[in-house]
């Protein structure tokens, strides 16, 4: 084992940033609307948590996704806590003038690596997707506006299957060529397992040492935290993840949500990692899922609690314990 991959299991206080995508990432897949004023309180609890950047909403079309179609108000009526970015999904150059409009710190922008994806999700060939998220970048530089791009089915394609690496990184390459400062590699439909994380992450952060790179993980086949942890053994320092473990992918059956962002947090807060995160608050923002989404969530630390939550003894524990002496 490598040094490297040993240092993973102890934190040591090194800083990992953790983003929200629950807000958008997992409520566009609800089929319950949930209400505009709702939204934003939960946005605004998720800012008090301490987490570094918040995915609002979708800048996309209200017929698309109809359960962001309040994405104006949302964005214009959170409060906002200095040091969070708040950013949002925009999907084309329409989206992304509603976006500046709507102050949003951050545009993030999508395609995927995997053709066969991107035109069963985009209704685009990628270089078409290209050259209209190109435009898309020179509103928002003209703007002073921060761009990221989130690049789908890094680790695999539900489809095609793997994706060469070299056609991760072209892809990659032609953004920053003209000026984008963040890259995403997205594990969309769960297909990532930890040596081709580690071994991809590394890679990337060492042919392009100057980009800011986030990794963003699906839970589907139960390898979300390892995931996590082979990504920080590469160096990454900046992860997605969705409250209670919201979200999925309408283009992977069977797929379910992101990794979840209490788990997430409580993992590395044991292991000695430092998020900034409010575990308590962010907990307590999870329990508040249910009741706006009319179901369960995937995420157990809601159901299950803190590992050192502790639980009151059980009634007539100090007759038990009497009886137990006394034998």
């Amino acid at each position: 084992m490598s040094m490297a991959a040993n240092a993973v299991w102890h934190g040591a206080g090194r800083r990992i940033h953790m983003q929200e995508v629950g807000t958008r990432d997992g409520l566009q897949m609800e089929a319950r609307f949930v209400p505009t004023e709702d939204k934003i309180a939960l946005v605004n609890a998720l800012s008090a948590t301490g987490l570094a950047k918040i995915e609002v909403t979708s800048f996309t079309s209200p017929t698309a996704i109809p359960a962001l179609r309040d994405a104006e108000i949302v964005m214009r009526e959170i409060e906002r806590r200095a040091g969070v970015v708040y950013t949002a999904l925009v999907p084309n150059q329409r989206g992304a003038e509603r976006a500046i409009e709507s102050r949003t710190d951050e545009l993030n922008l999508v395609m995927s690596v995997s053709e066969t994806h991107n035109l069963a999700n985009l209704r685009m060939a990628r270089a078409q997707s290209f050259a209209a998220l190109a435009q898309v970048v020179a509103t928002a530089q003209a703007a002073r506006v921060a761009v990221n791009v989130s690049l789908s089915c890094v680790f695999g394609c539900p489809m095609e299957g793997d994706v060469a690496e070299d056609e991760v990184f072209d892809w990659v390459q032609r953004f920053a060529d003209i000026g984008v400062a963040g890259i995403t590699l997205c594990d969309t439909t769960g297909m990532a397992f930890p040596s081709q994380v580690e071994r991809l992450v590394r890679a990337a952060r060492v042919r392009w040492p100057g980009l800011v790179f986030t990794l963003h993980f699906h839970n589907t086949r139960g390898m979300g935290l390892a995931n996590v942890l082979a990504a920080i053994a590469a160096g990454a320092d900046r992860f997605d993840a969705s409250l209670g473990g919201l979200g999925g992918c309408p283009y992977a059956p069977g797929a379910s949500g992101n990794v979840c962002s209490e788990e997430v947090v409580h993992a590395l807060e044991l292991m000695g990692y430092d998020t900034g995160v409010d575990l308590a608050a962010l907990v307590a923002a999870a329990r508040r899922l249910p009741a706006l989404i009319g179901h369960d969530i995937p995420g157990q630390i809601a159901k299950a609690g803190r590992r050192l939550d502790l639980h009151p003894l059980p009634e007539g524990f100090g007759a038990i314990r009497e009886r137990a002496l006394a034998r």
